[in-house]
């Protein structure tokens, strides 16, 4: 009886320490870091519950050595760059971010918006705009 009461604290303690040692302790949250320069590469919704991304067409056509992007700097400051007109004309506009947890709000003058980060990694961030529903892929 002792063997058994022994063994099933054994069984016990084991199933207790493999739970928590699960890798979902940070709550989906990655650990890349956000900050950096991301390219601007597709764009999309979900349709019937399927992902589709086209290129995106705020590229603009014939600068193709530029494309549109989102640096996100340690400082929380964040710049979005738009290459433009005949001559790929670089217009950039500064503002804020904030990340909390798997939302991303980036503020230009008074106008917010929260996107959550679907995907980040070393090569890509993928964000869906909250109110919209419009999905932005950035490469690095």
């Amino acid at each position: 009886m002792k063997s058994k009461n022994i063994l099933f604290v054994l069984a016990l303690s084991l199933g207790m320490f493999a739970t928590s040692c699960s890798n979902d302790d940070n709550e989906g949250e990655t650990i890349v870091p956000l900050a950096g320069k991301y390219n601007l590469s597709k764009t999309g919704t979900i349709v019937n519950g399927n992902e589709v991304l086209v290129d995106a067409a705020e590229n603009q056509e014939g600068c193709t050595a530029n494309r549109d992007y989102l640096d996100l700097r340690v400082s929380n400051a964040a710049v979005i760059g738009d290459y433009s007109g005949e001559n790929c004309a670089l217009v950039e506009t500064t503002g804020t971010y904030v990340r909390s947890h798997n939302d991303l709000t980036i503020t230009v003058g008074n106008v917010s918006s929260t996107s959550d980060i679907m995907n980040l990694t070393n090569k890509e961030l993928k964000i869906k705009d909250k109110t919209t529903g419009i999905i932005t892929v950035y490469t690095r």
